[in-house]
């Protein structure tokens, strides 16, 4: 049983060397072909490009950010527009979180940030009280106070018509008391029941997946599983803290996904960088998200087959080459990496630009790679 007649998951492939396999992703905005890389458009847009662009690059699938579209231009804004598709001129599929994330990471740190042995900040304000009915918190914009519930989140992203939503879940930090944890994970498992009988009551051909939570315990990860998994969710996506180490992160997804179903698709969430990837692909993972790609790229790093490249280095003032000849990118085969190193040394926001569509680019390129290997039983 799923929750639309729009949304639609089949698997083309299983590897007969690990959990990685070869999906499809039907959507009301078109296919996610999976594995997949899904790029974070945090305000509508990746940074540094319109929609336009993106859609030419051939990036299936972008996740936007409730909590930000909440806030600003707000979310009746973007309903009165048609939805965030006609508003921001996007094309393919859209996944929207329930804000409810980036609550919790402005006061204790991203997921991201924890696999870096960052994640450790105290509350900065921003979250005034967590109760039964929500999270209160305090607006970056204008400092009013908001109060974000199950059913209110689920409203915002029905405003916001997003293919696939997200349930309000709480993002415990990773240094929490066990005992704290579980009942902040059982919370969460209220407020997604709560947030999956908003949704149903008006399902506007929207999936949505629930969170399984749990932090590193594989005892909680397996409850959570076995929890969600017995409501009609249309897919997983596995949250909370994934570990302060990308071993101990793949240690707990190398648990937690075979309790999940086979027949749905799955996503890893907030995290998307080349290590992780192809550590998790043959655990099963179908989709990731991360900012890593478009913000490298702003940054002057460029991704290639041969390694990271900073184009910022002086070596390359007089390179007049392709950033990467194996690359058939717009950036790639119409720019001279010299043209690229002086962009960026005088701080043209072209420069930016021209690396973000590389990044997209090779991320789309990489996928691609691996449902091949898949395919091949390479992997």
């Amino acid at each position: 049983m799923t929750c639309t007649a729009t949304f639609q998951f089949e698997v083309l492939y299983q590897s007969s060397k690990s959990r990685a396999r070869v999906g499809r992703i039907h959507t009301p905005h078109g296919i996610i072909d999976t594995p997949g890389f899904v790029a974070v458009g945090t305000n509508g847009t990746l940074k540094a490009l319109d929609n336009a662009m993106v859609n030419a690059i051939g990036l299936q699938l972008m996740f936007c950010n409730t909590y930000h579209l909440l806030l600003q231009p707000g979310t009746e804004i973007v309903r009165a527009a048609g939805g965030l598709h006609e508003f921001t001129n996007r094309r393919g599929p859209i996944i929207t979180d329930s804000g409810g994330f980036q609550v919790f990471s402005l006061a204790y740190g991203s997921v991201a940030n924890e696999l870096k042995g960052k994640g450790t900040k105290k509350s900065d304000g921003t979250v005034l009280k967590i109760t039964e009915d929500g999270v209160l918190f305090r607006s970056y914009r204008d400092g009013k106070k908001v109060l974000l519930t199950p059913e209110s989140s689920i409203a915002a992203q029905k405003d916001l018509g997003a293919d696939i939503i997200i349930p309000l879940d709480e993002l415990p930090p990773y240094h929490i008391d066990p005992a704290a944890l579980r009942r902040s994970l059982e919370r969460t498992h209220r407020w997604e029941e709560r947030s999956l009988k908003a949704h149903l009551a008006s399902p506007q051909a929207q999936a949505m997946y629930a969170v399984i939570h749990g932090g590193v315990d594989p005892v909680l990860r397996q409850e959570s599983c076995a929890f969600l998994t017995a409501r009609p969710f249309d897919g997983f996506a596995i949250g909370g803290s994934l570990g302060k180490t990308k071993e101990e992160m793949v240690g707990m997804l190398r648990q937690t996904m075979p309790h999940l179903p086979s027949d749905k698709p799955n996503h890893l969430l907030g995290i998307g960088d080349l290590a992780s990837i192809e550590q998790c692909i043959p655990l099963g993972i179908d989709t990731f998200d991360s900012s890593y790609p478009t913000r490298a790229a702003r940054h002057g790093i460029a991704l290639t087959r041969q390694g990271p490249l900073n184009i910022t280095k002086a070596e390359y003032s007089a390179t007049l080459a392709p950033l990467d000849p194996d690359c058939a990118c717009p950036t790639c085969s119409q720019f001279h990496l010299a043209y690229l190193h002086h962009l960026f040394k005088a701080r043209e926001i072209t420069g930016m630009t021209l690396a973000t569509v590389h990044n997209l680019y090779f991320m789309v390129e990489l996928m691609q790679r691996y449902r091949d290997c898949i395919f091949e039983d390479r992997i």
